[in-house]
């Protein structure tokens, strides 16, 4: 009994498919791709596990000399990203996260399918002050959006308790700064400060199909009723951000699966209740276009070799008006008490970090 738990537990790659009902996967790739030999190679590569090139997000100046090997940047790679070069004689490029750089925040660590996803963000053509990352664990995308943007404040949330140490983690030693960590469910960070941020990141809890790619495990990410779940969990984090979002604003949607109803059909049912979000076209992902909404959103898919993959949307907050100043129900201000949020004890509550530089709204 023993035996066959360790055998169930650390499947060989070639299994991870195996544990799916083949009929499913087929099923998936004749709805994503018209060409058989588009739908063949998308099922190869997803039976097989594959090494994708891991990737270097700077936050300090690149050291002189540079101690990794990197490969040629693609036309809609950051320039303040890199890509190693897996098959280089380079010990450093093993390890990535184990140099002393790492360590010491100089970078973050993150696989290119994060980095194609958040890449839309650099789209945004306006100022963005407040920023929210909805589902920010382990802290990725936060990073991200704050070395692209350089918000005035980045709220970096997590719903899930158990996640919240690692997001802390990551943006101490990246230096994030202002910035705090809230654990909160979105319905409460949406009915405690509507309408007040000017970009709202959901990198939503997904099926996560494209674990798969990596060799990784994931029984029943194909099935309909995960996907249901997922989508509809999805839903309702959306509407939630959708309330966040100062009018003029920014949200940016993104998943790492490929299911059409966790992101074509998510967006959808978004636009059609809120009428004000207007997707927004991001010129250096048009390459990766995708052919499932009536709108523009990408994605990327495992068999082009670059990541397991991503779906990604840009929507703006078609409406006029200022944004929310102050969290709703605010108390009177306290002059003796430092706040992040003015003396609003609902929010104040869900603060679990705070960097030192930090400055009340």
């Amino acid at each position: 009994m023993g035996k066959s738990k360790k055998r169930s537990a650390k499947p060989a790659d070639s299994e991870a498919i195996a544990l799916e009902p083949s009929r499913l996967l087929l099923k998936l790739a004749d709805r994503l791709f018209g060409e058989t030999a588009d739908r063949a190679a998308f099922v190869h590569s997803l039976g097989q596990a594959q090494r994708f090139a891991p990737c270097l997000l700077w936050l300090a100046d690149r050291p002189d000399p540079f101690p990794f090997a990197a490969l040629p940047p693609l036309a809609m790679q950051p320039a303040w990203v890199d890509r190693l070069d897996l098959t280089a004689d380079q010990p450093a490029n093993r390890r990535p996260g184990k140099h002393p750089l790492h360590e010491a925040g100089a970078f973050y660590c993150l696989d290119f399918s994060s980095v194609f996803a958040a890449s839309a963000l650099l789209a945004i053509p306006d100022r963005v002050d407040r920023l929210v990352d909805l589902c920010a664990a382990p802290g990725g995308k936060s990073v991200f959006a704050w070395r692209a943007l350089q918000p005035s404040l980045l709220v970096a949330n997590e719903a899930i308790g158990k996640r919240i140490g690692m997001l802390v983690s990551n943006l101490k030693r990246c230096g994030l700064s202002p910035a705090i960590a809230t654990c909160a469910d979105p319905e409460t960070l949406a009915q405690a400060i509507p309408g007040w941020a000017d970009l709202v990141i959901v990198d939503a809890p997904c099926s996560g199909q494209s674990l798969l790619a990596k060799g990784e495990k994931n029984p029943g990410c194909f099935h309909p009723l995960t996907i249901g779940k997922n989508a509809n969990r999805q839903k309702r984090i959306l509407a939630n951000a959708a309330a966040l979002v100062a009018p003029g604003g920014w949200l940016a949607y993104m998943t790492c699966t490929y299911a059409i109803e966790e992101n074509e059909g998510a967006t959808q049912w978004l636009l059609d209740r809120f009428s004000h979000l207007e997707p927004q076209p991001v010129p250096a992902l048009e390459p990766w276009r995708s052919t499932h909404g009536a709108f523009p959103c990408y994605r990327m898919f495992p068999q082009e070799g670059l990541g397991a993959g991503s779906f990604v949307v840009l929507l703006r907050d078609g409406r006029n008006g200022p944004a929310n100043p102050e969290p709703v129900n605010s108390k009177p201000a306290n002059p003796g008490r430092s706040s992040l949020f003015g003396d609003h004890e609902a929010l104040q509550s869900l603060i679990r970090w705070r960097s030192d530089r930090s400055k009340p709204i």
